[in-house]
């Protein structure tokens, strides 16, 4: 997949670092950047009456003042900058962000979710990304930078539809980078992986071009995030390419789970594919 068009989400109350980074990806990928500055609305306040206090509705005008003075400081940052670019500015309930994230991300080829923002709506922004867009989603750590075009990458691979769908997504990339590693944790052969965990999906890969190399790596008891991330920054790798959501999102949520992982605390730049 070649990306042309990158959607951006941000916390309309803290973006500037965010921007820089987005601004920088796209510059060197010659791709548009296309900013969604998101506001998140305060709880509301009622009065005596059963009706919004009158202090509430001075918090909401001061929140639309808020969005619309970034939009314009966006705008006005990406005009000296020089790239294509559009912006938009959205105020919405909580419970409204990974609808609307989702719907956005449908027109844009990958999602990047800023770093300085809420938690929550952190968690909300990506899930929408991966669950109403069908779009991958790129996640960076904070004060790293991330690139579409890597030298190196680390393909998380356990033979399921979302590890099937991620390697096809990032085929592209794979096909340009210097050097790829398909990573297996705790693999054991069966009908799914083969009799040689890794093979399979590794000829795929090479027919492409990609210059592959297979590690079938123990966990000895660790969690695979952290048995991946520690191989990332072993064989140096600027991005993780991996499935999203193997188990259901509950079950993620009750019992944790590698997407958890990843989308919590990224070691290094992740593209996540559902």
């Amino acid at each position: 997949m070649t990306y042309k068009t990158v959607l951006l989400v941000l916390d309309a109350s803290q973006y500037e670092a965010d921007l820089t980074a987005a601004a920088d990806l796209c510059d060197a990928a010659n791709a548009h950047l296309s900013v969604l500055l998101v506001k998140v609305a305060a709880p509301p306040r009622f009065g005596n009456y059963a009706g919004p206090s009158a202090a509430w509705l001075d918090i909401q005008a001061a929140e639309f003042e808020q969005l619309e003075k970034a939009v314009e400081a966006v705008r006005t940052t990406l005009k000296d900058v020089g790239l294509s670019f559009d912006v938009a500015g959205e105020y919405t309930e909580p419970a409204r962000v990974d609808d609307l994230v989702g719907e956005r991300a449908r027109y844009a080829d990958v999602a990047l979710i800023g770093t300085s923002m809420d938690p929550s709506f952190r968690a909300r922004a990506i899930e929408g990304a991966l669950f109403y867009s069908a779009r991958p989603v790129l996640l960076a750590p904070r004060r790293q930078s991330v690139t579409l075009l890597p030298k190196r990458v680390l393909l998380a691979w356990n033979s399921s539809l979302e590890s099937t769908r991620a390697a096809r997504e990032a085929l592209d990339m794979m096909k340009n980078a210097e050097g790829v590693n398909v990573v297996l944790v705790d693999p054991v052969a069966s009908r799914w992986n083969g009799h040689e965990p890794g093979a399979d999906v590794a000829a795929y890969l090479a027919r492409h071009g990609v210059k592959v190399t297979v590690d079938r790596l123990p966990s000895a008891g660790r969690p695979v995030d952290d048995v991946l991330n520690e191989h990332a920054i072993d064989t140096t790798a600027d991005l993780i390419v991996i499935g999203a959501y193997g188990h259901t999102r509950l079950r993620e949520m009750i019992f944790g789970g590698v997407t958890k992982a990843m989308i919590e605390a990224p070691i290094v730049p992740v593209l996540m594919v559902r």
